[in-house]
């Protein structure tokens, strides 16, 4: 089967606290989004967001709906934020065929037919994407790490030496709802988003990535006052509730991308909680 999809249920944060440890990997862990020659889908009920992964080697893999969608095609409804996270490869959309080096993002209007990913000519091709509801078409854009809104941020005393590369947002190409980009963590530096925040007008999924596969990323979320914790591996990503904060310490360092859905476009609007704060 070239397509799998599943549903992940929005959880109140009272529910949420009194979850043990598997209950709370059930709920927001996606351990297995790359599987060979299928596209993965999981559709939250987080501001509608899908968080997916396709990982074509022997054969081009076409973005199909499922039934959840209701649509006869992918994105009848909906636009997309691709970034390829393997080797070199391609992307078809609409029969114009875009390459996409290492960790350039690639974005896909409402109404776009047809998506095709591609095996890469070495190596095997691993491309995440985040998906969301929209209410007009704009155009297919490639953005490049040139082209991204770079920020550097935090340091190597307070181990959060980190540089953050906005691909999808407002100030690089126009989108409805979707905002995604890419943090890389710098040698001898293990936190990201501390301090930590919430923002209840979208939620968020974080995916990590360039770890090495002996060690990991402990993530924390849940409510400031109320703060519970996943251990991640490589390629694994996390859903995280508008109500949540999301932010994380690895035994080494890494690389995540982060991708929002909701009402609001401006990527600062964050309700910050100092570590101090954190219970």
């Amino acid at each position: 089967m070239s397509m799998t999809y599943s549903i992940r249920h929005a959880i109140h944060p009272s529910d949420s606290k009194s979850y043990d440890t598997a209950k709370l990997r059930e709920a927001y862990l996606i351990e297995d989004l790359f599987q060979k020659d299928s596209i993965t889908n999981v559709y939250t009920l987080y501001d509608r967001l899908i968080v997916g992964g396709a990982h074509p080697v022997e054969q081009p893999l076409k973005l199909e709906t499922f039934p959840t969608l209701r649509s006869e095609n992918y994105l009848d409804r909906r636009e997309l934020g691709i970034i390829n996270v393997g080797p070199n490869s391609k992307v078809t959309v609409d029969g114009e065929e875009i390459a996409l080096a290492n960790k350039e993002a690639l974005y896909v209007g409402m109404g776009t037919k047809e998506v095709i990913f591609h095996p890469a000519a070495s190596g095997e091709a691993l491309f995440y994407f985040n998906s969301a509801p929209a209410h007009r078409s704009n155009p297919t854009k490639k953005v490049s790490l040139n082209e991204a809104e770079t920020v550097e941020l935090g340091s190597l005393e307070s181990s959060n030496h980190r540089i953050i590369r906005k691909l999808l947002v407002n100030s690089v190409v126009e989108t409805c709802q979707l905002q995604m980009g890419l943090t890389e963590l710098q040698k001898g530096s293990v936190w990201n988003t501390m301090p930590a925040h919430t923002h209840d007008r979208r939620m968020e999924a974080y995916f990590y990535f360039n770890l090495p596969e002996d060690q990991a990323v402990c993530h924390f979320m849940g409510e400031p006052q109320e703060t519970r914790h996943l251990f991640v591996k490589n390629r694994q990503a996390i859903i995280s509730p508008p109500w949540s904060i999301h932010s994380g310490a690895g035994t080494y360092n890494y690389s995540f991308i982060w991708g929002m859905a909701g009402e609001n476009l401006n990527y600062d609007d964050m309700d910050k909680v100092q570590p101090t704060e954190l219970k």
